[in-house]
C-alpha cells in the first residue's frame, strides 16, 4: 500500500504528540488496571483468615439474620448476606459504606458457633484492591471535581488523544504492515528492536485498546453524556426507577432468603447466587440487591451482575442482565461496563485482560523511549534537555507507580502485626515511592534511577512468597501464609515478575555502563570516579 509521504508525517506527527502527552498516565491506568483484574483474589490474599468468620449451612441464614436485627438494630438499614466460603455470612457497616472509598471503614462480621450461638466482631476493611483500582481511576492524581475524582477526566482526555495515537499509529504501519509485521529484529540495535516490539504489541492487541480508549471516554464523560440525552428525552427518564410504595414495610414480614433467591432464580436461571444486600428494610422503599456471576454473559461489574428487587413483593425494579428489564440505554452501558472490565470468559478471560493490561503498559513505556531514541538520532552527539527531561520523567513516572505497589503488597502482611491503619499505610507507601523516585530520577539520573528501582521492584515481588515461607516457619509471628489456590497463585505471579525485574535491571546497568555513549541511558564508564553509582551489584 502506497501512502503519501506528507500524509505519513502529519500522522507521524499526531501518533508521536498524543501518545507523548498521554502515554505517562495511561502507563498507570493500565498497569493498575490489569493487577485489579484479580481484585477479589487480592482482597482474599490481603485479609487475615482470622477476620472472617465460619460460613453457614444453607438451613440457618434465615435464623443468623434474625439473630443479627434483633442484636444489632442498626443492620437493617444495610446488611450483607455471602454465600461463598472464606467470606463471613452477615456483615454489615459500623463505620462508612460500600459506595465509596474510605481509609477508617470499619465491618461488622456475624456467624453460628458449634452451638448455634450468635457470634460477631468489627475489624478494619483492607483496601488494597480498591487502592490499586483508585490509581486505575485517575492515574493518582489528588482532588475532585463534582462528585468524581479530578483524575478520571484527565483520563478521560487522555483516552482522547490515546484513540488518535491507535489510529495514527494503524496508519504509519500500513505501508509496511505485511512484510515486517512479526518481524523483531534484534541484529539491528536496542532501539529497532523496541519498535519493532511496540508496532507489534499495538498491532496485535489493537481492538482491545480501541474497546479501553472509547470506554474510558464514555466512563469519564458519562454525566455530560447523560446531560445530553435529557435535551432529548426531557423528562423521561432514561433509566428504571423505583417507585415508593404506599405502604411501610416491617422486617417482621420479610421472607425468607430462599424465597429470595427462587425468584431471582427465575429471573436469572444461568447465573449463580453469590450474596445479596437488604437495605431500607422498615421503608417505603426497601431493596435487596442480588449478585450474580456467570462465566457464560457478559458482566455489568468487574465480578458480577445484579438483580434489584423489593424483598417483599418481588418486584424487580431494575438488573443489568442483558436482555433484562433495563431498557436499550441500560444495555449499552452494561455493555461498556462488561467490554472495559473484561467480566466476561471467566478465569481466562481474566488472564487474557491482564496480560493485554500490561502489555499496554509497556506500548506506552517503550512509545515515549522510542520518541526519547529518535531525537537522539537527529541530535547526535549532543543530547537534547527535552530528551533528557523526557527519559527522567518516563522513568520517574514508570518506576515510581510499580514500586509504590510493589512495597504496598510487600508491607500488607507485616503491618497487620502493628496497630497502624494499614490503608492509610498503603497512601504513604504509595506517594512516598512514587515522588523519591521521580526525584531521583532527575537528580541522579534515568538509568541509575531505573536500576536501582527495577532492583527494589524485584526483592519486594520476591518478598511475598518468601514472606509466606516465613509465616511457615514462624507460625507464632501471626503472619498467614499462602493457603488458598489463587494466594499461591498470586505470590508466584509476583516472584516471576520479581526475576523479570531483576534481568531488566541487568539489562539497564550494561547500556548506561557499557552501552551507545550517545544514548541517553549511558552514564559513563563504570569505574569512573566521576560517576555517581546507585546501582545495586548483581
Amino acid at each position: 500500500m502506497k501512502i503519501r509521504s506528507d500524509i505519513l508525517r502529519a500522522y507521524q506527527y499526531i501518533h508521536t504528540w498524543t501518545g507523548i502527552t498521554a502515554g505517562l498516565l495511561l502507563f498507570i491506568g493500565f498497569f493498575a488496571g490489569a493487577i485489579t483484574m484479580f481484585a477479589p483474589h487480592i482482597d482474599k490474599w490481603a485479609t487475615p483468615p482470622t477476620v472472617h468468620l465460619p460460613q453457614v449451612q444453607s438451613e440457618q441464614y434465615d435464623a443468623l439474620i434474625r439473630a443479627v436485627f434483633a442484636k444489632y438494630p442498626e443492620s437493617q438499614n444495610d446488611v450483607k448476606i455471602s454465600f461463598e466460603q472464606g467470606h463471613s455470612p452477615v456483615t454489615w457497616y459500623q463505620q462508612g459504606n460500600p459506595r465509596e472509598l474510605r481509609l477508617d471503614d470499619q465491618l461488622w462480621h456475624a456467624s453460628f458457633n458449634s452451638t448455634e450461638e450468635l457470634i460477631s466482631h468489627t475489624r478494619g476493611i483492607n483496601e488494597l484492591s480498591s487502592l490499586v483500582d483508585y490509581l486505575h481511576r485517575s492515574a493518582g492524581l489528588v482532588g475532585e471535581v463534582g462528585h468524581d475524582h479530578f483524575g478520571v477526566y484527565v483520563l478521560g482526555v487522555a483516552a482522547i488523544l490515546y484513540f488518535l495515537a491507535l489510529v495514527s499509529g494503524l496508519i504509519l504501519l500500513l505501508p509496511s504492515l505485511t512484510k515486517s509485521f512479526f518481524a523483531l529484529r534484534t541484529n539491528k540495535g536496542a532501539s529497532r528492536f523496541w519498535l519493532d516490539t511496540h508496532n507489534l504489541i499495538g498491532i496485535t492487541s489493537l481492538p482491545f485498546h480501541i474497546v479501553i480508549a472509547v470506554t474510558v471516554i464514555v466512563f469519564a464523560f458519562h454525566d455530560f453524556f447523560y446531560a445530553g440525552l435529557v435535551k432529548i428525552y426531557g423528562d423521561k427518564p432514561l433509566f428504571a426507577r423505583q417507585m415508593p410504595a404506599t405502604v411501610e414495610f416491617k422486617v417482621d414480614n420479610l421472607p425468607s432468603l430462599n424465597e429470595i433467591m427462587a425468584r431471582a432464580k427465575v429471573y436469572a436461571p444461568d447465573h449463580q447466587i453469590t450474596e445479596i444486600n437488604l437495605s431500607r428494610l422498615n421503608s417505603k422503599m426497601p431493596s435487596a440487591s442480588i449478585q450474580l456471576v456467570s462465566d457464560q454473559h457478559m458482566l455489568r461489574g468487574p465480578k458480577s451482575d445484579f438483580l434489584f428487587m423489593n424483598p417483599y413483593t418481588f418486584e424487580v425494579t431494575t438488573s443489568s442482565i442483558t436482555n433484562g428489564d433495563q431498557g436499550i440505554w441500560g444495555d449499552i452501558v452494561t455493555t461498556m461496563f462488561g467490554l472495559h472490565f473484561g467480566s466476561y470468559g471467566g478465569e481466562l478471560g481474566r488472564w487474557a485482560y491482564f496480560i493485554m493490561g500490561i502489555l499496554g503498559a509497556v506500548l506506552f513505556y517503550t512509545g515515549n523511549l522510542l520518541w526519547i531514541e529518535k531525537r537522539r538520532q537527529q541530535t547526535l552527539p549532543v543530547q537534547s534537555k527535552s530528551s533528557r527531561f523526557m527519559g527522567k520523567l518516563t522513568v520517574g513516572v514508570a518506576m515510581g507507580s510499580i514500586l509504590g505497589v510493589a512495597t504496598s503488597f510487600a508491607l500488607t502482611k507485616w503491618i497487620v502485626l502493628t496497630s497502624l491503619n494499614i490503608n492509610q499505610i498503603y497512601m504513604w507507601v504509595y506517594y512516598s515511592c512514587f515522588i523519591l523516585t521521580l526525584l531521583a530520577s532527575f537528580l541522579f539520573g534515568m538509568s541509575q534511577t531505573a536500576v536501582v528501582s527495577q532492583r527494589l521492584i524485584a526483592v519486594l515481588c520476591l518478598s511475598l512468597p518468601a514472606t509466606s515461607l516465613f509465616a511457615l516457619c514462624l507460625p507464632s509471628l501471626s503472619i498467614w501464609p499462602a493457603n488458598e489456590f489463587s494466594s499461591v497463585v498470586l505470590e508466584l505471579c509476583a516472584g516471576v515478575i520479581g526475576i523479570i525485574f531483576w534481568h531488566m535491571a541487568n539489562k539497564t546497568k550494561q547500556r548506561a555502563y557499557y552501552g551507545d555513549q550517545n544514548s541517553v541511558w549511558y552514564v559513563g564508564d563504570k569505574n569512573s570516579t566521576s560517576s555517581i553509582k546507585l546501582s545495586l551489584s548483581a
